[in-house]
């Protein structure tokens, strides 16, 4: 199971690193699009990244 978890922890900081390792510029701009939205949108962002992530996991796991 730790080592299910480090594998999950090393894509995800493999794929998050991507953006700013390939294109900066562009990665800068959408955090200043994203720091400009309302909390509101923040968190239905968020929500969906969080269902679409355990859909994904559930999906795997049968």
């Amino acid at each position: 199971m730790l080592t299910s978890v480090l594998m999950g922890l090393g894509l995800l900081l493999l794929f998050e690193g991507l953006g700013p390792l390939l294109a900066p510029k562009a990665w800068q701009q959408m955090l200043r699009l994203m720091s400009d939205q309302p909390p509101e949108q923040l968190r239905r962002i968020g929500g969906c990244l969080v269902v679409a992530g355990a859909v994904i996991l559930w999906a795997l796991g049968h």
